[in-house]
């Protein structure tokens, strides 16, 4: 039994955590790894063996998963700030690398390959980012520049990085959040009008310089309205039906490509049907709300705003995965948070979410009240 009278690390972290919102991350990645089991035959059966290699795999990636959210879940708000800044500045140079030395794949560099592990350095952009346009943005001291400027001077060389290599999709998901951070602030509705303008001129401008969006649009757009994934995918979820084929007696995710990581979502609707589908976009949506009301109901407004931008950002990128799948948006490679196969991705959203959990913990004591990052510490004010 835990009693809170003890005044250990783990038991503090215990009682002061959001231990609900630690429940449906622990579902949707158990989901997620019964889920590769499901899938590892279909990619691997195309060189014969059909075997649970990349299930193995991901077993392996979630341990350490889990280790990132329990570790950046007990970080103090001091500790937090730090750990995103040097996550950031380390995505931001490992994004840049990318360019010259990372694996060409379609004639996109988005990966840099470490042998057991394909790292994409992108995907720690979006919870570094948030946590540090938080800091920038609660700042109770004034600044010379205007803080949303000063925040997207933050933003302007990943966006840069991001667009060269090219990757659409991460570029768009972190103007939502800043976006969205933004909004979460106060930004007065006529910015964000404008800046949603400027992000559908944006959006055009990709679609016009980028053949392969140019593609994906068009193919959206045309009569059917699918392409070859997606068209395989929606063939899945009918013959899935409402309670699936059963686990392993799916045939149409042996011809769907990236089935285990971008169209994982099918693998779901196919051998569990459409309830599984239901349950893991309802576990999504809990947690959202979740996190962004335990987000509201703190005292500190860098945890108000970090914990928003970090629940907001989850969610998005789940949105996308199961809207390409189901045929509500053009295709796209990104992963569903927690569940598709992938080391990058499953650490990443581990430390999203550890930041998450770390913001919204109980802090009723004085000493643990968030304080700037670049100031002294003294002896009464520790974070």
């Amino acid at each position: 039994m835990i009693n809170r009278a003890d005044k250990g690390s783990f038991v503090n972290w215990w009682f002061t955590v959001d231990r609900v919102a630690l429940l449906l991350m622990m579902v949707l990645a158990g989901i997620g790894l019964m889920l590769a089991f499901a899938a590892s035959p279909a990619v691997t059966g195309r060189s014969g063996s059909g075997n649970f290699h990349y299930a193995v795999r991901q077993v392996m990636y979630a341990l350490a998963a889990m280790a990132i959210l329990g570790g950046s879940s007990l970080l103090s708000l001091r500790q937090i700030k730090i750990a995103a800044a040097i996550t950031f500045a380390c995505a931001l140079i490992a994004a840049f690398l990318v360019l010259f030395i990372g694996a060409d794949v379609l004639g996109a560099r988005r990966e840099l390959d470490l042998g057991p592990l394909a790292l994409q350095p992108s995907e720690f952009l979006k919870p570094s980012f948030a946590v540090l346009a938080a800091a920038v943005l609660a700042d109770r001291e004034p600044l010379a520049i205007p803080k949303p400027v000063v925040t997207f001077l933050l933003l302007l060389p990943a966006l840069a990085i991001l667009v060269r290599q090219p990757d659409v999709g991460q570029t768009g998901l972190l103007l939502c959040l800043w976006g969205a951070m933004l909004f979460f602030w106060g930004l007065p509705l006529m910015w964000v009008g404008i800046m949603a303008g400027v992000t559908g001129i944006l959006g055009f401008l990709a679609y016009e310089v980028f053949p392969h969006v140019h593609h994906r649009v068009e193919q959206f757009l045309s009569e059917d309205g699918t392409g070859y994934q997606a068209g395989l995918a929606l063939k899945a979820f009918a013959h899935g039906g409402l309670t699936g084929v059963g686990p392993g007696a799916g045939t149409i995710k042996y011809r769907i490509p990236d089935v285990h990581s971008d169209f994982i979502f099918a693998v779901a609707g196919e051998e569990f049907g459409f309830v599984l589908c239901a349950v893991i976009a309802a576990t999504f949506c809990a947690l959202t709300v979740r996190l962004l009301l335990r987000s509201a109901g703190q005292r500190e407004p860098f945890c108000q705003l970090a914990g928003a931008g970090l629940a907001v950002v989850t969610a998005v990128q789940a949105f996308i995965n199961m809207g390409v799948a189901v045929s509500l948006l053009p295709a796209k490679g990104m992963t569903l948070p927690f569940i598709s196969y992938g080391g990058s991705s499953l650490f990443a959203v581990a430390l999203t979410m550890g930041f998450a959990l770390a913001v919204t913990r109980q802090r009723p004591r004085i000493g643990m009240r968030d304080e700037p990052l670049f100031t002294a510490r003294t002896q009464g004010a520790r974070a």
